[in-house]
């Protein structure tokens, strides 16, 4: 039995590999990343690790456990991005890991828990989260750890002191990771759903009880109490961007491939329900996806970054759905419905993959060259031939091992092209002010007035100060360097070009991907004493 943990641990490790590290810099940084690199950077350079700051402001509305763990990146390799990444990757893959855990405690069954656990790890959502340095790849790792050691313990005929205590642990690094929105995006939807169907009896259990939420509380809480010395008020838990009510109609796309399987999962339910062979369990999954949707949807301010709370659920409704398939294809039971659908589901990946050779033509071709377009066509082609006859002759693990495959490809030899051709290929970037000797130990600052990116503060790699320019400038200022948008002889009062000489230094356009957004553009002037 180890042996076979093993391996699956092994197969998952593979995946998310590919999944979350293989070309993790492909994509530039946009700006929540920016903010918790711009945080770590000034955690590391002014050792302020419990006021952590944003270009000199505090920072302690937000949750601080992801920008420490970022500034200890930092520490180790400065302004390293793929480290940066590969810090969230490796997150994404504990969450995983702790994913596939939990659906083997609720199944009892090693294939379902890693079917499930290798959907979740290349349904789309996932991929980019694992990908990127926002926060939410330490929030899901530590609440999907939570609800693994809390489910463990809550249905356990003995009392598992340690089982809780660990769960309360992950409650607490959970909430210094994104505060209580997975607590109301994923774990409030799983506990209604499991006392619904599974009613646990937790009367001997409170005391238990009482230490999770002791030590949850503990951990936790040193971000308040953080903000309480600060002065700082803390932000509320999810963001407030006022969407309508069907905003998240197109949730089954965020899973990527996966989309048709758990169509089908979800809307073979009346049938389903009374065939699988985990009847309790499927129809668990499904109302934690249910009920996660739904509070998502009763919830004013939305954000596709919240749906892979969805997507952990419909993970367990495909795993459900393809371990049905495989047992009623061993057993002899598929219906001629059954093959109908099944077949669907495995032809639109072959389609797509068939696809691909005309994409990499059109989009990449330039870049491939003859050899490396005629090789990826080929891989390409063999893997949707595959899937396309695992449909054929319906073989469930054929085809799910071929669209594994297919992931892994488009990771491996796709993501990067496709990245480069939406990033600006006419980017002129202020990082090169980095290079510039005469701005080293100048202090740069930016209208006080004016809107200031992080993309900017991280580029830069220095704090961009805010200048008020009702004021006279000091001759302690001077000199200085002025980020505007606008050239600085439009945006200085006359009061200050009477007092200054000001030097072009460079006309930057940051937009990291095609397309024109103002707030990108800057000019940077070096402003130094008029002499008389």
């Amino acid at each position: 039995m180890q042996k076979r943990y093993g391996v699956h641990v092994l197969f998952i490790l593979i995946v998310c590999f590919f999944a979350f590290f293989v070309n993790n810099d492909a994509v530039r940084v946009n700006g929540p990343e920016a903010r918790n690199l711009v945080t770590a950077k000034e955690i590391v350079e002014y050792r302020n690790w419990t006021t952590p700051t944003l270009n000199g402001e505090p920072r302690v509305q937000k949750p601080p456990l992801p920008a420490w763990m970022a500034a200890l990146a930092e520490q180790i390799s400065p302004d390293d991005l793929v480290l940066q990444r590969t810090l969230a990757g490796g997150m994404a893959t504990l969450a995983i890991i702790f994913f596939y855990m939990f659906a083997i405690a609720l199944t009892r069954g090693k294939l379902f828990g890693l079917l499930s656990a290798l959907v979740l790890a290349t349904c789309f959502s996932m991929v980019m989260m694992g990908r990127t340095i926002d926060g939410y790849s330490h929030a899901y790792a530590f609440m999907l750890g939570a609800i693994f050691f809390f489910y463990r313990a809550a249905i356990a005929p003995r009392t598992r002191w340690w089982d809780f205590v660990t769960a309360g642990l992950f409650f607490g690094l959970a909430f210094l990771s994104r505060g209580l929105e997975l607590f109301y995006t994923l774990f409030l939807p799983f506990i209604i759903s499991f006392f619904i169907l599974y009613r646990p009896r937790l009367r001997h259990k409170i005391w238990p009880m009482v230490l999770m939420i002791v030590a949850g509380c503990l951990v936790g809480g040193t971000w308040p109490w953080f903000a309480f010395r600060s002065g700082e008020t803390i932000k509320p838990f999810m963001e407030f961007n006022a969407r309508p009510w069907y905003y998240y109609w197109r949730f089954f796309t965020e899973s990527g491939i996966w989309s048709l399987f758990l169509l089908t999962g979800l809307c073979g339910w009346c049938w389903m329900r009374g065939r699988v062979a985990l009847k309790k369990e499927y129809t668990f999954s499904v109302l934690w996806l249910l009920f996660a949707l739904l509070l998502l949807t009763l919830f004013p301010g939305k954000s596709m970054r919240y749906l892979p709370s969805v997507l952990i659920p419909a993970a367990l409704v495909i795993g459900h759905y393809v371990v049905d398939i495989f047992l009623r294809v061993r057993d002899g039971k598929l219906t001629p419905v059954d093959k109908t659908v099944f077949r669907l589901n495995a032809f639109l990946p072959a389609v797509l993959g068939l696809g691909v050779p005309v994409a990499l033509y059109v989009m990449f071709y330039s870049r491939l060259g003859l050899f490396l377009y005629i090789l990826f066509s080929l891989l390409f082609l063999l893997v949707s031939l595959s899937i396309f006859m695992g449909g054929i002759h319906l073989k469930p693990l054929k085809m799910f091992s071929g669209m594994m495959v297919m992931m892994i490809l488009v990771e491996t030899f796709v993501l990067s092209h496709l990245a480069s051709t939406f990033n600006n290929p006419g980017r002129n970037s202020i990082r090169a002010t980095r290079q510039m000797e005469q701005l080293q130990d100048l202090i740069f600052y930016y209208p006080a007035g004016e809107a200031l990116r992080a993309e900017l503060i991280y580029e830069a790699g220095r704090r961009i100060l805010p200048l008020d320019l009702g004021v006279a400038p000091s001759a302690n200022l001077l000199p200085a360097v002025l980020v505007s948008g606008l050239p600085a002889e439009q945006v200085l009062p006359e009061s200050w070009l009477e007092r200054i000489v000001t030097r072009q230094v460079g006309y930057y356009d940051n937009n990291p991907f095609r397309g024109y957004s103002p707030g990108f553009i800057c000019h940077v002037t070096l402003l130094t004493e008029r002499k008389e």
